[in-house]
């Protein structure tokens, strides 16, 4: 992560919450505190109204920002509920991505509705299985490959442990057996195959664009599947 963008996401993540720690602050972007002193510095620099109050931590002065969007209680505690569904159905991209969001919803609230923001938060927990920790990183690439069109290069380990290389066009993403799997048109089978994502072993999007020009629709191939939705 560039500085410019790092500097836009301590912003984004004051705004979210009524105090931030530089500790916090520094785990959140894997930096140390004496650059976490460096960038409040510069955000200062820049006019924005940073403070600090011991032994909470940095703060936005209040009114800095007008809120553009407003939430009801129950929207905001709908977002905070998915939050819990995206840590145990999504992988490690996913869940950044979602985190990072939901901070730029936080920062358009009020301090009250924060705080009761942060009590639901604390309060809601999920029993999972262990099957489902997607200890990868794939998703949020592969939601790019699908929606550009673009070929990936995969290194891919099947159920029988055999490793293969594989170029493939993705047409989608489907959730089910308690695991993520992507369709796609495989090169080297010349034919439509079904890639656990857990047993991706590497991954590459080449940015180049697909060379099969029609692609069987995803709803048609998730009616071959043993499955029903």
């Amino acid at each position: 992560m560039n500085r410019i963008d790092r500097l836009f996401g301590i912003l984004t993540l004051l705004q979210s919450r009524k105090y931030v720690t530089a500790e916090k602050i520094a785990e959140k972007f894997s930096i140390s505190v004496r650059t976490v002193y460096r960038d409040i510095k510069a955000l200062g620099e820049q006019g924005i109204p940073v403070s600090f109050e011991q032994p909470k931590g940095y703060y936005i002065v209040q009114g800095y920002f007008l809120p553009p969007v407003s939430f009801n209680p129950e929207e905001a505690n709908a977002l905070v509920l998915i939050e819990g569904l995206v840590k145990g159905l999504s992988d490690r991209s996913i869940q950044q991505r979602y985190s990072n969001a939901l901070n730029k919803v936080k920062a358009v609230m009020g301090s009250a509705q924060k705080d009761k923001l942060e009590i639901l938060s604390g309060n809601i927990k999920m029993q999972l299985p262990e099957c489902m920790n997607y200890d990868f990183e794939y998703l949020s690439r592969l939601q790019v490959a699908i929606s550009n069109k673009t070929t990936i290069e995969l290194d891919y380990c099947n159920s029988q442990g055999q490793a293969s290389k594989r170029s493939v066009e993705p047409i989608g993403l489907i959730f089910y057996a308690m695991s993520w799997h992507l369709i796609a048109w495989c090169r080297l089978r010349n034919e439509y195959r079904d890639f656990k994502v857990s047993r991706i072993v590497k991954l590459r999007n080449t940015e180049q664009p697909f060379v099969k020009t029609e692609h069987l629709p995803l709803k048609d191939y998730m009616t071959m599947l043993p499955v029903t939705y």
